[in-house]
């Protein structure tokens, strides 16, 4: 049978339609034969069939022409559907109308035929040209009880991987019929909430209730689930993988609701179940008001945009309609990935938007000046920093020049080239930092809340001792961690749990807050339009995550179980490796109480204490000075006199500096 399938797949298309014609012809025949027979019966068939031949000739004659012009046999067979049957529908019946004309003026001048012929003839062609084809894309399929697993005696074992779809509806069920094309997993159930269709089948298979969910696994085996539930909010979806957490299934999830409309994705698409559901936060709609006012049809500059976050404000930003983006960014790969990612968007979405990429340091004052002023930009979004916490931890230099300095640098070439709004991407980690990284990010603060309440400074570094007019709006957004950027957890714990484990958690009582990176990027571009020079805005995060129990979720999601002293027949650990040099085990949002609420219920407003910029300036040549010294004890010391809160843990160790001392 196999081979037959595979030979006529395989027959040209001109082949293919001849045999579906002369199928159908001899489907016509066996139909106006049986309506015969129903009307006469099988005894007496013989002489009025050799008396109506004529009939048996007409019949193709007028059918075989229309079902060409309704496009029967341009139907692939292995899709047949909804629409190829409607078409079939309507070209049966207008065959069979016209036979009926055909009949009756016959009738007048020769034998009559007996008027319930053509009816007969018409459901019968209905049901046999339908079944057949039917028929016919199960066979091309390759599954014959593909849509009976309901039906005794026609389960039988593969080899393919069980699957239930969580969602009896149209994505259900599309998924569905998309699994059992591609034949790599076996659909055995539905679950679905709505209880009027529990215990129903649905494209042949049985519809349980959430609360059934072991009866399901009992009766039909099934190793994973699907969520097929595109459209849910994130805290459904939360309350739904609660409930499945306690079952040994593999969970995955189709792609969401407008992937699937903007055709980026397809129904098919499986992909493991997004960590954001698991927060359950839903996102806050947008304020398109805020999100335009530093962008439209404006000129617009993205420091480090090849990164995490700069990637996503970029993607955002396009869409918003600026006249021009600016990508900055030192690596040429980074850089060149989200180009290319970004022409072929504003190729597909013929987007009004000149792209500028720039291969560039933040450290490199003048050429930023130089690019502000011949492009004329007006927003600039600051987002290059070093942000790995035990990396900067150990390269003190570096974090210092590229955080503190990179961020001077960005912000006094805005302010020189009158650039109006200037929004720095901050961290949670500038809160009482416990390291280099997260000091330096204060500072990065500092410098521009100093900068903010000076309305002609006069330049650090500048000699000439010439003030500028400060027309440029400083505002900085402090947030969280943000699922899917470089150094996240997550992406490590799903390559732990692909190797078998274990899975490597600092502390078990270590806590952070999440933030997915749209979400992040959209609330940056809303706060910096509500600045109004110096704010520090602070995103709500929510409530903080422990991350034990965020690796625990993820196995169990994985249809594996934790291994451990109560389950040492587990499938993977979960090891406790110590926190890493500056980490901390709980992260804030703010170093006071001093807040205030905003016009966007997810963005608020910190005061925080700043120097004087006469004074930032002193503080900052005193570190430059420390650190062109390898003086590492004075810069830890100045840290801890400038910023607030900042309480290293341990040393401060450069690591090439500590390689020169330990050298001959």
């Amino acid at each position: 049978m196999d081979t037959v399938r595979v030979f006529l797949v395989a027959l040209p298309r001109r082949q293919k339609r001849l045999i579906q014609v002369a199928t159908d012809v001899v489907l016509i025949w066996v139909a106006l034969w049986l309506a015969f027979i129903v009307r006469l019966g099988i005894e007496d068939i013989y002489d009025p069939v050799k008396e109506h031949f004529w009939l048996f000739l007409s019949a193709p004659v007028v059918a075989i022409p229309l079902f060409i012009r309704f496009g029967m046999y341009r139907a692939v067979m292995r899709y047949f559907g909804n629409d190829a049957l409607i078409a079939i529908i309507k070209a049966v019946s207008l065959s069979s109308l016209i036979l009926a004309v055909v009949v009756f003026w016959y009738s007048n001048h020769q034998a009559v035929v007996p008027r319930s012929i053509i009816f007969n003839y018409w459901w019968l062609s209905l049901v046999i040209i339908v079944g057949l084809r039917l028929a016919m894309r199960q066979y091309f399929m390759g599954d014959w009880f593909s849509g009976a697993q309901h039906i005794p005696f026609t389960n039988r074992d593969d080899g393919l991987t069980k699957v239930a779809v969580y969602g009896a509806g149209t994505a259900g069920n599309q998924l569905v019929a998309a699994l059992r094309m591609g034949r790599m997993m076996r659909p055995v159930a539905f679950i679905d909430d709505d209880s009027s269709i529990a215990d129903r089948v649905i494209s042949g298979l049985q519809v349980f209730n959430p609360e059934n969910i072991q009866q399901m696994i009992d009766v039909t085996g099934a190793q994973e689930i699907l969520l097929a539930i595109p459209s849910t909010s994130r805290a459904r979806r939360r309350d739904i993988l609660s409930r499945l957490e306690g079952f040994p299934l593999h969970v995955r999830s189709v792609p969401a609701f407008m992937d699937l409309a903007s055709g980026r994705v397809k129904v098919d698409d499986i992909q493991e179940v997004d960590i954001a559901d698991l927060l359950g936060r839903d996102a806050v709609p947008a304020q398109e008001e805020l999100l335009e006012r530093c962008i439209k049809r404006q000129s617009v500059l993205v420091t480090g945009a090849g990164g995490s976050i700069g990637s996503e404000l970029c993607r955002q930003i396009v869409a918003l309609a600026p006249t021009t983006l600016l990508l900055f960014d030192h690596s040429e790969f980074n850089l060149y990935s989200i180009l290319s990612e970004l022409e072929q968007r504003i190729a597909r979405e013929s987007l009004p938007v000149r792209l500028v990429p720039i291969l560039g340091s933040v450290r490199n004052q003048q050429q930023l000046l130089d690019v502000m002023k011949s492009w004329h930009v007006d927003t600039v979004y600051h987002a290059a920093a070093y942000k790995h916490v035990p990396m900067v931890e150990h390269n003190i230099a570096e974090g210092m020049l590229n955080n503190v300095m990179g961020t001077l640098n960005t912000a006094q070439a805005a302010l020189q080239a009158g650039v109006a709004s200037f929004v720095l991407i901050s961290t949670d980690k500038a809160v009482r930092p416990t390291n280099i990284m997260g000091s330096t990010k204060r500072l990065a603060e500092m410098t521009l809340q100093a900068l903010s309440r000076e309305p002609a400074p006069v330049m650090f570094g500048d000699n000439s001792n010439v003030s500028r007019v400060n027309k440029t709006r400083f505002t900085m957004v402090r947030f969280g961690n943000v699922l899917g950027s470089s150094g996240s957890v997550i992406p490590l714990f799903h390559k732990q749990i692909k190797s078998g484990g274990p899975l490597t958690v600092t502390h078990p009582k270590i806590t952070r807050y999440f933030m997915t990176i749209a979400e992040a990027a959209q609330l940056v571009i809303q706060a910096g339009a509500m600045g109004q020079g110096g704010d520090v805005f602070v995103l709500d995060m929510g409530e903080p995550v422990k991350i034990v129990e965020l690796a625990e979720k993820m196995i169990h999601l994985s249809g594996l179980s934790v291994r451990s002293e109560r389950n040492p027949q587990g499938d993977i650990a979960i090891e406790f490796t110590g926190l890493r040099p500056g980490e901390k085990l709980y992260e804030e949002l703010l170093i006071g109480d001093n807040v205030d609420a905003t016009q966007h219920p997810m963005i608020m407003s910190a005061h925080e204490d700043h120097l004087l910029w006469e004074m930032l300036k002193e503080r900052l040549a005193e570190l430059l000075a420390a650190i062109s010294e390898d003086d590492y004890g004075r810069v830890r010391q100045l840290l801890r006199e400038t910023v607030s809160g900042y309480s290293p843990d341990g040393e401060i160790v450069d690591w090439i500096y500590q390689q020169r001392r330990l050298e001959p």
